[in-house]
């Protein structure tokens, strides 16, 4: 018997009275906890609650806690998603969600939760108006508004999608049909937890490639969804980097019907990953007919130049070349011989000057010869030149000495003269200065020494 029969069993009898009660076996209560917990999640394996989220705790293991109530609040459930379970954006507190996962009893504390599995927010309405509000948001930045031409002859295509999908093999073998290039992958998640930060980490990474493996164009694609599944491309960190890219970026995100905020922010928006494919290449074909209708086109521009200037050169009767080279060979000949005549002339003209100064050339011996005999003779007036010059300037120093003497006023009181000065060494030069003294010496001052006196 399972313990589910046993359970429902025994609420029976109840039922009837009590009849055969004492006879059911008691249980402990690590048994009873045990029956409930089998009989509560096999009968509950999988359920879809809807409800409103309240104490969400996300924990540093990566598990996220919250509880799930009525709108009254008359009900309250647990919850738990284990780390790596998708989490829904509009997983906050106070929003209205719907959650599949199955019932899950803790015996430890008689107490039961709901394991989430996978959360969906009530109806789109929700998550379109947080889509509303970030697009206007985001536009008001300016991040819509960047629109960038593609290179039209790309060597190397950058793709930032799944690398398990149909999307990159639907790229690939379009642009292996259209135009073969180079295509670098960089491979991401793209929908649930992490596909936000790998999608911005694969943008920039293309960024900061090295040529030749930095792409000309980087195509950012994912196959149609739900809005859930689309949501990464709707997240901000995805939309900046998007319009941060040094790179032209196609966006090729979901059906065409499906629209995210990376089609505004990039150069261009293609309905369909092929189509982002043929947007970002040319057909080969049509470039290699380009090719040969731009050589067509300038083999007949040069035979066209030709031809007018052939024709030019008969209405002006300009010379055949063969015959403008006789000319000119006959110049440069004409030209040499008169060169070579004029450079005998010159050596001959130098040679007969030669000549005639090496006659008229003295020999450096008798220039010394001269110069030696000269030399004792100059040397000798130099001698009695200076000797007049030294007497002339003795003569005169002592003139100017006897000069300087005669003028001195010690040469005055040799000639019987004094001078007279009070007692500060001022100088007397009348009798009204003397009187003036008064009863102070004055001093007479003669060759030989002075006197002093009282005046009366």
């Amino acid at each position: 018997m399972c313990p589910s029969s046993v359970v429902l069993d025994f609420w029976d009898r109840a039922a009837d009275g009590g009849a055969g009660v004492d006879a059911q076996p008691v249980l402990s209560v690590q048994e009873l906890s045990k029956n409930i917990k089998k009989l509560v999640e096999g009968s509950f394996a999988f359920v879809r609650v809807r409800g409103e989220v309240s104490g969400l705790k996300l924990h540093s293991s990566g598990h996220v806690y919250f509880s799930l109530k009525d709108s009254g609040g008359d009900a309250v459930l647990n919850a738990v998603c284990w780390r790596g379970t998708a989490v829904s954006p509009e997983l906050k507190d106070g929003a209205e969600i719907v959650v599949d996962g199955r019932i899950s009893v803790y015996p430890g504390r008689s107490n039961y939760q709901i394991v989430v599995l996978k959360v969906e927010p009530v109806g789109e309405g929700s998550l379109l108006k947080l889509l509303m509000e970030r697009k206007e948001k985001l536009a008001k930045e300016g991040l819509f508004d960047q629109k960038r031409g593609l290179p039209k002859y790309p060597r190397t295509l950058g793709v930032i999608t799944s690398p398990t999908g149909a999307v990159i093999q639907d790229i690939l073998h379009r642009v292996s049909e259209r135009y073969p290039c180079r295509v670098v992958l960089w491979p991401v998640l793209v929908q649930g937890n992490g596909a936000a930060e790998q999608i911005s980490a694969a943008v920039a990474g293309l960024n900061g490639l090295a040529a030749p493996d930095r792409p000309d164009v980087l195509i950012v694609a994912r196959g149609g969804g739900s809005i859930e599944d689309l949501w990464p491309f709707n997240e901000e960190i995805v939309v900046r980097a998007v319009f941060s890219s040094s790179i032209p970026v196609i966006s090729a995100i979901g059906h065409e019907t499906d629209v995210t905020l990376v089609d505004y922010a990039a150069d261009v928006r293609a309905p369909t990953p092929t189509a982002a494919a043929e947007i970002a290449t040319p057909v080969y074909q049509q470039v290699f007919a380009d090719i040969c209708e731009k050589r067509e086109l300038r083999g007949r521009a040069l035979r066209r130049i030709v031809e007018v200037l052939q024709l030019s050169l008969k209405i002006h009767k300009i010379p055949s070349p063969a015959q403008w080279i006789d000319n000119k060979i006959i110049r440069i000949d004409d030209l040499l011989e008169r060169f070579h005549r004029a450079l005998l002339q010159t050596i001959s003209r130098y040679e007969n000057y030669i000549a005639y100064a090496s006659k008229n050339l003295k020999s450096p011996q008798n220039i010394i010869s001269v110069a030696s005999v000269k030399l004792p003779l100059v040397a000798s007036n130099f001698h009695a030149l200076f000797r007049q010059k030294t007497q002339i300037f003795h003569d005169t120093l002592f003139l100017l000495q006897e000069r300087l003497r005669r003028s001195s006023y010690q040469s005055v009181l040799e000639r019987g003269f004094c001078f007279v000065t009070n007692a500060d060494g001022i100088a007397v030069t009348s009798a009204y200065d003397a009187a003036i003294v008064g009863g102070e010496s004055i001093d007479i001052h003669f060759t030989d020494g002075r006197i002093a006196v009282r005046p009366s």
